[in-house]
């Protein structure tokens, strides 16, 4: 971006840059930066040097020497002479040129000694220390980094506590738990979803190579710097050479049997049935013509006994949304049970937050509590061996079936119908990928008078979810008769699953824009088998905060209008992308009758060739301006 209008440009490019950087990363300095660079933007008088700076709004000493630090470095790569710093003895206002220089000069007390900061360096040995190590090792220009698996495995050695076990037993935290630190004082940054992945920021950097100057002194590594690491994202083969496109491999006749090819139909287009919350424009998940391949593990070559095999590290995607190639992971009946998981939010009252919990433990059922990102309780396999996923690469222990369930109580139900929650659980059930959804409403008692106003809007969405959504709704009259039903399916679920291999999707070839498109196409493709994801890799996708894009809250914010569906909210953004676009188009008419008349019908009139649910009506497009079109 071109400052030359401005008093001092080369020293907003400087900041601008500051800026987008710590904006890219999402990192909390960007709020700093922003404020600095328009206080800069906003001051109509010209600085000598960075220094001077300090007395606008927004500048400190440090942003003022890191300015400095910046404009020397691009004077010496010009050639260009260093600007002079102001006298020591001068104010800010002297070296802005605002004193007159004839008016009698008062003695000027002694500076105060400023206490310089002490540049941050790590505990020797401690977690950050080995985590910021770890890290150094990566390739200062590359964008890959590390999953928390990879730079576990290598800070390990660098640090004298676990990272996976505390040292105290009375205590929760490990070597882990300093990766807050870092991040908080941002010499780390994370990417990617739901494979998190860290890399160490400018600052972070620095810090690594005082760490690494220190650690060469002891003798702790060598004094050569370690070659840059290669990208640990390997790209996605889209072709086979052995295959044309259409073409997947299956398991075997036999083990002796080497895997044979089976044709496939090219995938479905898109789905009606299904509302996605991603970047693309349309609802067409497959833009590529190339078919996805998914290789079976099941080779004479290096097999199991237990017929287990590890995703192959060149099998990560190129093209995020693209549906990527990958090797399931095996796991083999015996080596896990099916387990249920409790939302630690599911309470009797607030007096007595344990009830579901001990009664399902009398009935032999022993639930995982967890604080679930979607849904009440879902069902997983846990392995027998807790460290199984974490030497395939993935996180966690537990793997998510195809089974969910959403409890409602008939009197929250009503008020979810009035507040909007309904339409957005829902929402979230349908992009949490789960096929079986079941949603248990618990007909409690309450006031007659009250059911009867609200009693049709609540068959009407009993029948939509049957009808429309194809969830199955079970009704139970109290909590007892829920924790007899999720003792019934646990035990049901056991004897489907346990006795059955269940094939796991690695974690890094999945991003928020493939997971939907990817098991939509395994369903169609491979009806017969289940393909499952860890519950972290799970939770993140679900999670309302860890995925959430702009096109994202844009849609949240239009469902908070009464009326405005998922499918309409769509709609909406599809023609106007932005909320900025949508105040606009209203912001093109008057505040007039004549103008009034235009935003109420803006939208009805804009979108009058949607049909069936996604069409708007004059009183949804009316709601929506009084909202958005300030009428």
């Amino acid at each position: 971006m071109a400052h030359n209008s401005y008093r001092n440009p080369l020293l907003l490019d400087f900041v601008k840059e500051w800026w987008d950087t710590a904006r890219e990363r999402n990192s909390k300095g960007a709020i700093v930066y922003k404020k600095a660079y328009e206080s800069l933007k906003a001051c109509p008088i010209p600085f000598q040097h960075p220094s001077a700076l300090v007395c606008l709004q927004g500048w400190g000493d440090g942003l003022c020497k890191k300015l400095t630090a910046q404009l020397e470095k691009h004077c010496k790569d010009n050639g260009l002479p260093m600007p002079k710093r102001a006298g020591a003895k001068k104010r800010a206002s002297d070296a802005l040129g605002l004193v007159d220089d004839d008016a009698d000069e008062s003695p000027q007390p002694p500076p105060k000694k400023i206490r310089k900061a002490k540049a941050y360096v790590p505990a020797y040995r401690s977690g950050a220390y080995a985590i910021v190590l770890a890290l150094s090792k990566l390739d200062q220009d590359g964008r890959s980094g590390l999953t928390k698996g990879e730079l576990i495995e290598e800070a390990q050695k660098h640090c004298d506590s676990s990272f996976t076990a505390p040292s105290d037993p009375t205590k929760f935290y490990t070597a882990w738990a300093s990766m807050k630190t870092l991040t908080q004082k941002e010499f780390v940054y994370e990417r990617g979803r739901p494979s998190k992945r860290y890399l160490l920021t400018d600052e972070g950097w620095e810090v690594a190579k005082r760490i690494r100057e220190n650690a060469v002194a002891r003798g702790d590594i060598p004094a050569e710097p370690a070659a840059p690491s290669t990208s640990r994202e390997p790209s996605v083969s889209r072709t086979r050479p052995d295959l044309g496109p259409g073409r997947v491999l299956g398991p075997g006749p036999s083990a002796g049997q080497g895997p044979a090819a089976v044709s496939l139909p090219p995938p479905a287009r898109s789905a009606a049935s299904l509302v996605f919350l991603d970047d693309d424009d349309d609802d067409d998940y497959f833009d590529n013509d190339d078919d996805a391949l998914f290789v079976d593990q099941r080779g004479a070559q290096g097999r199991r006994d237990e017929e287990q095999t590890t995703a192959d590290d060149s099998d990560v995607r190129e093209d995020e949304s693209a549906i990527p190639t990958f090797t399931p992971i095996r796991l083999s009946p015996g080596s896990f049970t099916v387990e249920l998981m409790l939302d630690v939010r599911e309470v009797r009252a607030k007096t007595d937050r344990d009830y579901m919990q001990e009664e399902l433990t009398k009935k032999g059922i022993k639930p995982i509590m967890k604080a679930l990102e979607v849904g009440d309780c879902l069902w997983v396999a846990k392995c027998n061996d807790p460290e199984f996923l974490a030497r395939q690469g993935i996180e966690g222990s537990e793997l998510v079936l195809d089974w969910i369930v959403e409890r409602k109580r008939l009197d929250d139900l009503i008020e979810s119908l009035k507040d909007g929650r309904y339409h957005e659980q829902k929402f979230r059930l349908r992009r949490s990928g789960i096929q079986n959804v079941i949603y248990l409403i618990e007909e409690i008692s309450i006031d007659p008078v009250r059911f009867g106003r609200h009693e049709e809007g609540v068959q009407t969405a009993i029948a939509q979810m049957q009808v429309v959504n194809g969830y199955f709704v079970k009704r139970t009259q109290k909590m007892d008769d829920t924790i007899r039903y999720l003792a019934s399916m646990t035990r049901l679920l056991k004897k489907i699953y346990e006795n059955k291999p269940l094939n796991i999707i690695p974690t890094k070839v999945l991003t928020d824009k493939n997971y939907l498109p990817l098991l939509q196409h395994l369903r169609q493709t491979q009806p017969n088998v289940s393909h499952h994801i860890a519950y972290p890799a799970f939770a993140s996708l679900a999670s309302k905060s860890d995925m959430m894009t702009l096109r994202d809250v844009y849609l949240k914010m239009l469902m908070c209008t009464r009326g405005v569906t998922g499918e309409k909210a769509i709609e909406i953004q599809k023609r106007w992308k932005t909320p900025y676009d949508l105040i606009k188009a209203y912001q093109r008419f008057g505040s007039d009758e004549a103008g009034k008349k235009a935003k109420i019908n803006l939208i009805m009139n804009e979108l009058s060739h949607l049909v069936g649910r996604k069409k708007f009506g004059k009183a949804v497009s009316q709601k929506v301006a009084e909202v958005w079109g300030d009428l």
